[in-house]
């Protein structure tokens, strides 16, 4: 698959510190994007940065929590004073929650997840719509999980959290449906990452694959001349699914 040319175009990518954030963020570096990197932690944003740069890319470091929703409003002001536009918006951060039965769920941890993986989601596309509306190609594409349109027992806010947010990103396909903006859905599968790790402590890690190998398909569903809405890949099965 040939890496699409991002040369002059501007991505936000949240929890871009590690796992598929870290892979997309160096590949959109090296594809000649200008990354906007979001994660929590300074140090690994700045490992991030010399990776990025290491491959002729260059980035912007945002250290921020994304349950500061009022920093993410802050973030779209900041990126309009000083580009004037967002070309693409990768909704990668997430968090996995506590493994454990509905009934003994803590409100915390309840409040953490759906803040993380739904709210921030929604506080984004409030704050970067306007930007993605002044690019020639706006994109926004948001991480799901199988687990949203089929969830198991013991993954409750996980999965609650997935399900709402492809109800959320499928309205808002249909709102931008007549626009230059295209808003997708990528379910990566099971892959060799911290998340995964959590999740299936016993599992072999190295019958997983690593991170890399979907960031062709997710650079390809977030470049100009990706044209589809409102869909879902599925990345393990190649399948498509349209939602509008």
């Amino acid at each position: 698959m040939t890496t699409p040319d991002f040369s002059g175009r501007l991505v936000v990518v949240t929890g871009a510190s590690r796992g598929v954030g870290w892979q997309v963020a160096t590949a959109l570096g090296a594809a000649g994007a200008h990354v906007i990197a979001i994660a929590k932690t300074v140090g690994a944003l700045e490992e991030l940065d010399d990776a990025i740069r290491a491959k002729g890319g260059s980035a912007t470091l945002v250290p921020l929590d994304l349950r500061d929703l009022d920093a993410i409003d802050r973030l779209g002001l900041s990126i309009y004073e000083r580009w004037g536009k967002l070309d693409a918006l990768v909704g990668n951060a997430a968090l996995l929650g506590l493994i454990t039965p509905v009934t003994h769920l803590d409100q915390k941890d309840w409040n953490d997840v759906m803040t993380v993986n739904v709210t921030a989601n929604y506080r984004l596309i409030r704050s970067l719509d306007p930007l993605l509306r002044l690019s020639d190609a706006g994109r926004a594409l948001f991480m799901t999980s199988s687990v949203g349109s089929s969830p198991r027992p013991f993954w409750g806010a996980y999965a609650a959290s997935k399900a709402a947010l492809e109800a959320l990103v499928r309205v808002y396909a249909g709102e931008v449906a007549s626009t230059t903006i295209r808003a997708n859905l990528f379910d990566p599968g099971r892959l060799r990452t911290q998340m995964r790790a959590k999740a299936a402590p016993g599992e072999d890690p190295e019958t997983v694959a690593l991170p890399a190998v979907v960031v062709p398909d997710i650079l390809r569903m977030i470049s100009p001349g990706f044209l589809d809405n409102g869909t879902r890949f599925e990345f393990p099965t190649r399948t498509v699914t349209q939602l509008l």
